[in-house]
């Protein structure tokens, strides 16, 4: 065994082997009855870049339409950052667990393709994987095997067992389908090959509950032309890096979703499909996007609610005839329950921090919690790591810092004179933090996950 699974298995235990046999039913489920579910994330898309959350730079007509037809929330929120962010998304749970490395999620833990796979799902991820820890040459990261291992039957992934270096995402990407890497071509669009891939998967997989995890690669930089822009047409402007293309790789992502919904249409399973798009962190700061609301500079990274502040739109035209908006708050470890709920899997069999807002998808509009906890360690470059209780209006961070983020988003202000009710709230607030910190103390090392080593940034 070597360190890495060491220190985590020791730390973690409990948690990664809760209930291994996790999806064992206590009766076999109607397969028939249960619902198809795709979970679309984008990566670096904020909030604020939707039509339907108040952009007024871009075009979404096709994410619009599908908030108009389903759920929209309005606060969502996920990590500031890429890897934190899909681990806590694909096991619905807090970074303390088991974030122990950008780019890397340790085998140890088990994911929703795990769980939704043994519930009777065909399972499929495609786009970025960036979770083998090639950037810190852990052991085994150039194990092809991996996504099979966390629960996927197959995948088309970018930056699974290569580093960014040896290739990138858009024009003549470096990608790996199935243990193979795809040939090189500089005519191909990453996007085009994975959302490819999606739909083939769908057609292939039509007459049987599946799940597709479909974390893009855009909008991530290098903000660079789409197929659709002009420049495209030119190969020598193809890699030329600019924000001003920014707003047509939301567009791709938008023309994407489109493209999904009707492989799932032409295969007849468009109804019974749980519809899921989400962002995986706020926006690049480089990128301000004009909104009703005035204009908002991407806050990827920090922990200001622009860092992970994201859109989610749920659809699922069997339960939903009418577009509705959700104001409650949900947070990235409630997906993992969520989906849980949907495929009939018994809570007792997996282990999660989150709550599951399946009632809300069927017309539920009670909350099933009033606030989110993060932890947030990024362990990349100079971000802080931090520790903060959230609602839709106001935040407490750990070292007490107190703020009506609606007022000033930019948290430039704390708050000294409390209402009753704000004192109320922070209280709350407080005796979260506080039992999270009895829980897990807020200590770490930024190279290596080892409990007891405190090393504040």
């Amino acid at each position: 065994m070597n360190i890495i699974n060491k220190t985590l298995i020791g730390t973690f235990g409990l948690f990664a082997g809760f209930g291994h046999s996790a999806c064992a039913r206590e009766k076999t489920p109607d397969h028939s009855k249960l619902p198809n579910i795709v979970l679309i994330m984008a990566d670096d898309m904020g909030y604020e870049c939707l039509g339907c959350n108040g952009n007024v730079g871009y075009k979404t007509p096709n994410l619009d339409h599908l908030a108009s037809q389903g759920v929209r929330f309005t606060h969502c929120f996920s990590q500031p950052l890429c890897t934190p962010s899909r681990v806590k998304i694909m096991t619905g749970k807090y970074n303390f667990r088991n974030y122990q490395y950008f780019e890397y999620l340790n085998p140890n833990q088990k994911t929703f393709g795990n769980y939704l796979k043994e519930a009777g799902y065909t399972t499929c991820i495609s786009g970025k994987w960036q979770l083998n820890g090639v950037s810190h040459n852990l052991p085994d990261n150039q194990d092809t095997d991996r996504p099979y291992h966390f629960g996927f039957n197959e995948y088309c992934v970018w930056q699974l067992n290569h580093s960014r270096a040896d290739g990138e995402r858009y024009a003549n990407p470096l990608i790996i389908q199935n243990g193979k890497d795809l040939p090189r071509d500089p005519e191909k669009y990453g996007p085009d090959i994975f959302s490819d891939f999606v739909c083939d998967f769908i057609g292939r997989n039509a007459d049987k509950p599946f799940f597709v995890y479909y974390p893009m690669v855009l909008v991530h930089e290098p903000f660079v032309p789409t197929p659709d822009s002009p420049e495209w047409k030119d190969p020598g402007r193809r890699y030329e890096n600019d924000t001003t293309y920014f707003a047509d790789m939301v567009a791709y992502v938008d023309k994407i979703v489109k493209k999904t919904e009707n492989a799932l249409k032409a295969n007849g399973v468009w109804e019974n499909t749980i519809f899921i798009f989400t962002g995986d962190n706020g926006t690049h700061p480089s990128v301000v996007t004009k909104t009703t609301n005035g204009n908002i500079k991407g806050g990827k990274g920090f922990t200001i609610n622009t860092g992970n502040h994201v859109p989610m739109i749920i659809s699922w035209p069997a339960k939903m005839k009418k577009g509705r908006v959700f104001d409650g708050v949900v947070d990235f470890t409630d997906v993992l329950p969520t989906l849980a709920d949907a495929a009939g899997i018994n809570p007792t069999h997996y282990y999660t921090d989150g709550k599951s807002f399946f009632p809300i998808l069927k017309r539920d509009r009670k909350p099933q919690k009033s606030e989110v906890f993060i932890h947030y360690t990024p362990r990349l470059g100079n971000f802080k790591h931090n520790r903060w209780v959230m609602n839709g209006e106001y935040k407490l961070y750990r070292d007490g810092r107190f703020y009506n983020t609606l007022i000033d988003p930019n948290e430039k202000k704390p708050l000294s004179i409390l209402s009753p009710n704000e004192q109320n709230i922070r209280e709350k607030f407080e005796s979260i933090l506080q039992s999270k910190e009895a829980e897990f103390p807020f200590e770490w090392n930024n190279k290596k996950f080892i409990p007891g080593v405190n090393q504040e940034n």
